[in-house]
């Protein structure tokens, strides 16, 4: 039996759900998943990769824009220069949960499209605001305000996709997902610098320290064409579940699971270390070693880092869990950050430096075995729940609960990002260094793997049923 696909061009029945719906989804099932399921799974994991790609960019916009600010004529103060950068993270981080909600109400397709247009508006009013030294700060804080719709779209991206596969391939399908959105980050901060030296629109905004001539503008209307065309994409391509059809209402029973709770906590330690350090990164390179300060430099961090996420999966997928693999990373991340603070500690820049790429690939794959452990946690309770054998609506059950689950956690690991920075500014701020804060990092990665260990990789930990144990989650 073939997925029932609803053209485009077929006009909705009394029996038939609007076009763009699949009604008949199973990609547990085999037969079907060979036949039909796994090409439509790639085609939407295709173009929900290039909006979240395109959102994390936006959202990150601003550690490019910033720099420039002073050379372009705005006189805005560094703690306000430093605001404007907060903001989209703490934004973007409280939009994942209505953005996760809103692939149930609406369904993934329609969302998809919704939130890439959305991405119109801060890059609209960024590419206006930055062409006029006179612009308030209040219009960059706005700016920022509204750039923090690309942070959403990551939730609702997982969200949409975690539907789509099957339990053994959704770890790596889950993790391609987010390194194709993490990646925004290092494209903005690699491609940026070079977009703005070209003078293909308008005037320039200022002269760089060496006399050169740069273009704000240029970034965000760069962006802002791409998210238009994300948004045709998306409405030609891709399809809304009827499974993943749910209310708000019927979301919120996730919030009422420890597990929940539990992975936001370790999430903090894994995504939260990736955006934190990679909003950070680059400032800390200037502070403790300014002879080396280069936008390029600091990108390849967030790169490896995302490049690095779908093999978090893929190792999951491959050894039965991704509880191992999740404590495994925060040990040799607590090892990792020791050595960034030998590295300042000898004056040694390499050292630092590459402590820091290990710290970047090792939250990575933390953040691909943490995803990947999210699904397995619901549908094995699930079983627990079932005796063992879990009815389809049993496991249907699980897979909302898993979407929103996801919207929640990455909502509270988006906030740990935000968390780093701030410990950071106030380690440096008391003591003129950021090794405090390093030394606070090393310590919580020990905790994360505490809690890790604790729940997910004990033997002895049972889910009510001796023969369903988290030890390979």
């Amino acid at each position: 039996m073939t997925a029932t696909l609803i053209r485009e061009t077929a006009p909705p029945t009394p029996t038939e759900p609007r076009k763009g719906w699949i009604t008949d989804w199973r990609p547990d099932d085999e037969e079907f998943w060979r036949s039909t399921g796994r090409k439509v799974a790639r085609r939407n994991l295709v173009f929900s990769v290039i909006t979240e790609h395109l959102g994390f960019s936006v959202w990150t916009m601003f550690s490019i824009i910033v720099p420039y600010l002073a050379a372009a004529g705005f006189g805005f103060t560094t703690g306000q220069l430093f605001g404007l950068v907060a903001v989209p993270n703490l934004v973007g981080a409280f939009l994942r949960i209505p953005y996760t909600f809103a692939v149930g109400v609406f369904g993934g397709r329609n969302w998809t499209i919704v939130s890439a247009g959305l991405l119109v508006l801060p890059t609209g009013l960024l590419a206006w605001a930055v062409q006029n030294p006179g612009t308030p700060y209040w219009v960059f804080v706005l700016c920022g305000v509204l750039a923090g719709f690309g942070g959403g779209n990551f939730a609702s991206s997982m969200a949409n996709i975690s539907y789509f596969y099957p339990e053994r391939h959704r770890g790596a399908a889950l993790g391609v997902n987010a390194a194709g959105g993490n990646i925004g980050v290092a494209v903005v901060q690699l491609a940026g610098p070079f977009v703005i030296a070209v003078g293909l629109i308008g005037a320039s905004q200022g002269a760089a320290v060496d006399g050169s001539a740069f273009y704000l503008h240029n970034v965000p209307l760069l962006w802002m064409a791409l998210a238009i065309a994300a948004a045709f994409l998306a409405r030609r391509y891709m399809n809304n579940l009827s499974v993943a059809k749910t209310t708000v209402k019927g979301q919120l029973p996730a919030l009422k699971r420890k597990h929940t709770w539990i992975m936001s906590v370790l999430y903090i330690g894994t995504f939260g270390s990736f955006i934190g350090f990679s909003f950070a990164f680059p400032l800390m390179i200037s502070i403790e070693f300014p002879a080396f300060a280069s936008i390029w430099l600091a990108a390849l961090g967030p790169l490896i880092g995302s490049l690095a996420r779908p093999f978090g999966g893929w190792l999951s997928d491959r050894t039965g869990g991704g509880a191992p693999i999740t404590g495994t990373c925060f040990v040799l991340m607590s090892a990792g950050v020791l050595g960034a603070v030998s590295g300042v500690e000898l004056g040694s820049f390499w050292l630092f430096f590459a402590s820091f790429m290990a710290l970047f690939v090792l939250a990575g794959l933390a953040n691909g075995s943490a995803y990947r452990s999210i699904p397995a946690i619901f549908q094995a309770e699930a079983g627990a729940e079932a005796g063992g054998r879990p009815t389809e609506e049993a496991v249907v059950r699980a897979k909302r609960l898993t979407a929103a689950a996801l919207g929640w956690i990455s909502f509270i690991g988006a906030l740990g990002g935000f968390a780093v920075n701030q410990v950071l500014r106030v380690s440096n701020d008391q003591t003129g260094s950021m090794i405090g804060a390093m030394y606070v990092f090393a310590g919580s990665y020990l905790v994360f793997f505490a809690i890790n260990w604790w729940f997910y990789q004990r033997r002895v930990f049972v889910l009510r049923a001796p023969s369903l144990a988290y030890a390979n989650v």
